[in-house]
């Protein structure tokens, strides 16, 4: 066996002379404990959250998105995207075509984003989760167009489900400016009717903003004849998402990129990551000033065990090794802190998991959720016992190193 680490695990387990190092270095083992459980269990609380936005995807998140990688649009007769039909995990291929525009009705305006979509869009959507009201989900017919709201945008117009005067859309005309003395002239005007239903995804960026229509209309009302902003995809069942996303962004080329549902929320998911990221930087400064008790514990046992090394000194020990006895304590002390740390943290994430211990609010449905979400990830907790070590190890390593030398000298 190791004689430093021999030495070291005789004096964090053997009863020593001093009542008052046993006492200290048990606190500075609960410190490390208590910050590592603080890491498990606020990092698991964010995967938590992270995991419960990523259930809400809808049906309007496609599981593969393609756009062009310059500009808002790309032909849609363009031959890699011939191509791409061909690949044997498509299901549903939906061109769609969405931009800005103004809606009027009534007294009522409100800036939308009008999706026009293909026939078979209802294919790839699971459309019965999602739609309100006695209609059937329309995109047009024969002359007449139609738009079905978002819930919110709906209320927001002072509409139903179902309305009888049609919406007056507005977008402005491709490549003029405004005329002044004219301005209705620099925008194309066209109408929208009711099927007789609304969407609603719970996510205030579609209920709130969005306009599913017939890509024929957006075509005409944005002036993008024979365009598509985006080709959105639905897999076959059993299809690798992550192999079929390589594999189509290696067919297509660079002038197109390929994203996936978390890509698409990629604003939502970045402000997430950057605030799990602060957290962990917070506590790890945490933990670093629970390290100090370590410190502190260590230089007791070191004047404590003064006769000691002058002892192990006479039987040939040298003074590299008897460092080492020390800097093996403190490691030993991190350590054994940062395993009562994790386990303690997911015994905690379980509990949470399983009874909901700490609840949102205080009246139950005022959230999406009763309780704090909590989902445990191992890379996570791989990297905390890692920072644990690391941090422990850096802030022991000068201290323990002088005081053992000021101590042998």
């Amino acid at each position: 066996m190791n004689f430093p680490f021999y030495i070291a695990r005789r004096y964090l387990f053997s009863k020593k002379s001093h009542h008052a190092i046993n006492v200290i270095s048990a606190i500075s083992v609960c410190g490390v404990a208590v910050a590592t459980m603080a890491l498990v269990c606020t990092m698991s609380v964010f995967n938590g959250f992270q995991d419960l936005v990523a259930s809400f995807f809808t049906a309007i998140d496609p599981q593969l998105k393609v756009m062009p990688a310059k500009g808002k649009t790309m032909a849609a007769d363009d031959p890699r995207l011939a191509s791409l039909k061909a690949y044997p995990g498509i299901q549903t291929y939906v061109e769609t075509l969405e931009d800005h525009a103004l809606v009027i009705r009534g007294e009522h305006q409100a800036m939308v984003t009008v999706k026009g979509v293909d026939e078979n869009f209802a294919q790839m959507a699971d459309l019965h989760k999602m739609l309100y009201g006695d209609g059937t989900f329309m995109l047009h017919a024969d002359v007449l167009e139609f738009g079905v709201l978002g819930i919110q945008l709906a209320a927001q117009l002072g509409l139903g489900a179902t309305f009888d005067e049609p919406l007056q859309v507005y977008a402005p005309k491709k490549g003029e400016r405004v005329n002044l003395s004219n301005p209705s002239a620099s925008f194309t005007q066209n109408e929208l009717y009711s099927p007789g239903v609304v969407f609603a995804v719970q996510q205030a960026k579609y209920d709130a903003h969005y306009i599913l229509t017939s890509l024929r209309f957006a075509r005409d009302l944005f002036g993008q004849q024979g365009r598509v902003s985006a080709v959105e995809l639905q897999l076959k069942k059993g299809t690798d998402v992550s192999q079929a996303r390589r594999d189509i962004k290696a067919l297509l080329g660079e002038d197109f990129t390929v994203q996936d549902r978390y890509e698409q929320q990629e604003d939502v998911f970045r402000i997430m990551e950057v605030e799990k990221l602060i957290a962990y930087l917070f506590l790890t400064f945490i933990l670093l000033v629970a390290c100090f008790n370590i410190i502190g514990s260590i230089s007791m046992l070191i004047i404590d065990k003064k006769n000691d090394v002058h002892t192990l000194r006479n039987l040939g020990a040298q003074d590299a090794q008897i460092i080492r006895i020390f800097l093996f304590e403190g490691r030993l002390i991190s350590g054994f802190g940062a395993l009562a740390g994790i386990i303690v943290g997911l015994i905690l994430c379980y509990l949470q998991q399983a009874f909901g211990l700490i609840s949102l609010g205080d009246s139950s449905g005022s959230f999406v959720v009763d309780a704090y979400p909590v989902s445990v990830h191992l890379w996570d907790v791989v990297l905390i016992f890692a920072t644990v070590v690391l941090v422990s190890y850096a802030t022991l390593w000068y201290p323990v190193r002088y005081l053992s030398k000021r101590l042998l000298d």
